[in-house]
Formats: C-alpha cells, sequence, structure tokens
C-alpha cells in the first residue's frame, strides 16, 4: 500500500515535471494540425519538423513520420483528430517497446559514468537512498578521484542515506577505490555497489582506459556478480544528451541511462530519441531536487503524463 501510494505520488510529480515538455510536444503538433484542412505530404513534412523542434531528434522524428504515414493511409484516416489519436500511439509506442524492468539480483555492481554537471553524484545518493529504502544492503565507491568535490558530495550523500563510502585520496587510481570497494562489499555481503566515477569526454583514450581497467577489476574480482554500466544525462540539454550517450556508448559498455532534471525542461522529448536510437532503456529519472525525487522509470507512466489529456 505504502509502495503504491509513493508510485502515485512520483507520477503526480512527473506529470508536473513534464508539464514543459507535453506544451513543447503538444504544442507543435497542435499548432501544426490546426492549420491543415488536408491531410497530405506537406502536412507530414510540418508534423516532422515540429518534432524535431520539440527535441525528439531528427532520426526519430523521421521514423515517427513514416509508421503515421503508413498507419493513416492504412487506416483511411482524413481529419486532424485522426491523424493526432494515431501520431500519439505511434509515439507511445516507441517509448514501451520491449520495456522490461530493472533488476538487480545480489550481488550487483553498479558502475555510474557522465560528465560533470549533469548531477552524476547527486544521482548515486539517490539511488542509494531508494535501495536502502528497500532493505538492500548498499555501499558506494568514490573512484571519481579527479575532483576532490566529488568524493567529499558523495560523503555527504553517504552520511544522508546511512550507506557507506569507500575513499581514498584525490587523484589516487579509481581502479584501486572499486578493488577495496569490492572487498569491502564481499565482507560485508553487501546487495549493491555503486561505482562513482570520473567523466572527462575532452580526454577520451584516457578515460576509455580506465573504465576497461575498472571493468576488469569488477570481472576478476567479483564474476558472481551482475553488473550494469549506467550513463547520467541532463535533460535540459536535449540533443546534446543525446550526442553525449552515443559518444559513451563507444567508451563503455552501457546497460542504461540515467536522466536528470526532467522537471522544468521542455526538451524531454529527448526520451524518445534515446529509446528509439540507442536502443538503451532510460532506468532512473529525477524530477526535482528531494532525495525522493529520483525513481526508477516507467515508461507507462511517462508515455501517460507526456500525453495526459492528449
Amino acid at each position: 500500500m505504502e509502495e503504491q501510494r509513493e508510485k502515485k505520488g512520483f507520477f503526480k510529480k512527473m506529470l508536473e515535471g513534464l508539464d514543459k515538455t507535453r506544451k513543447n510536444v503538444l504544442g507543435g503538433i497542435d499548432t501544426v494540425l490546426g492549420s491543415f484542412t488536408k491531410i497530405d505530404e506537406d502536412l507530414f513534412e510540418e508534423l516532422e519538423e515540429a518534432l524535431i523542434l520539440a527535441d525528439v531528434g531528427a532520426r526519430t522524428a523521421s521514423d515517427i513520420t513514416d509508421a503515421l504515414r503508413q498507419r493513416v493511409k492504412h487506416g483511411r484516416v482524413t481529419d486532424a483528430d485522426g491523424v493526432r489519436t494515431i501520431l500519439t500511439e505511434v509515439i507511445k509506442e516507441m517509448l514501451t517497446k520491449d520495456e522490461e524492468p530493472l533488476a538487480l539480483p545480489t550481488p550487483t555492481v553498479m558502475l555510474v559514468i557522465g560528465v560533470n554537471g549533469v548531477g552524476k553524484t547527486t544521482s548515486i545518493g539517490k539511488m542509494a537512498a531508494h535501495y536502502k529504502a528497500q532493505g538492500k544492503n548498499v555501499i558506494l565507491a568514490a573512484a571519481d578521484t579527479f575532483r576532490a568535490a566529488a568524493i567529499d558530495q558523495l560523503e555527504v550523500w553517504g552520511e544522508r542515506s546511512g550507506v557507506p563510502v569507500i575513499r581514498h585520496q584525490e587523484n589516487s587510481d579509481p581502479a584501486a577505490v572499486v578493488f577495496d570497494a569490492i572487498q569491502a562489499a564481499k565482507a560485508r555481503k553487501a546487495d549493491l555497489l555503486i561505482c562513482d566515477t570520473a567523466g572527462r569526454l575532452h580526454n577520451k583514450k584516457n578515460l576509455m582506459e580506465e573504465l576497461r581497467k575498472i571493468a576488469k577489476i569488477i570481472s576478476r574480482e567479483y564474476p558472481e556478480a551482475h553488473y550494469e554500466a549506467f550513463l547520467v544525462l541532463d535533460a535540459t540539454t536535449g540533443q546534446n544528451a543525446l550526442q553525449q550517450a552515443t559518444v559513451f556508448r563507444e567508451i563503455a559498455d552501457l546497460t542504461g541511462i540515467i536522466l536528470t532534471k526532467l522537471d522544468g525542461t521542455a526538451k524531454g522529448g529527448v526520451v524518445v530519441a534515446i529509446r528509439n536510437e540507442l536502443g538503451l532503456p532510460v532506468r532512473f529519472v529525477g524530477v526535482g531536487e528531494g532525495i525522493d525525487d529520483m525513481q526508477p522509470f516507467d515508461a507507462q507512466d511517462f508515455a501517460a503524463a507526456l500525453f495526459a489529456g492528449a
């Protein structure tokens, strides 16, 4: 019952948080549909442009309009309302396709990757609190040793959540921190070890080597652990987030996306592009500053919130 209430409360926050995105996506679509009296190629081109402007991205906008064309033709739709209904169905299907809930068996090691400023360390703190509240034994590893602030910030989150943090000095070897954290996780029979990592994209080669070294240590020292690698993206950056994800996917073996700052942005349409173009599931979303304002992503809920009133 408590879990249901929490889920309902988070859906309400998502509904409010997606207000600007909803207006951006649906507003553009409604403007186009309101200015056309017949269903023709010009209409589809205008709709495609409206989707691009709503941060859905060029490739995904093209995929959506291609599917729309076929269904409109097949269903012999002749009015704007019919087109709008089919369009929302196509986007909903794209968001919910092949969605599988996130399962974290014991033990799990989760690497969290992302450039500075996207809310990486904060996301880790909130996830730690989320899983601790579920009764899991969680440990954090401060393996972003490049910034002293990242280590200190993670310790603050650890204290807030009541979760231990394994740390070394600034500029020490991140792989050594992960090694020590694995030993601690084994000794304390942790369910989940979450590792913060550096995200210095300007030096791709070094970052790739660093992540490879960390992955090697995890597979050598903790072969029985389930492995996840999540990339944190800032929703307010729209298509830049998609570009970051494309680059990071070349560097690391990503298994999912964490999307922060969905509240207050009009660029949440990028979620559709992430799902469609990267084939990576969005695993967590943040819709506020509070410790409970980051929750597992539910594509059905997101689609319902995005098209509320549609």
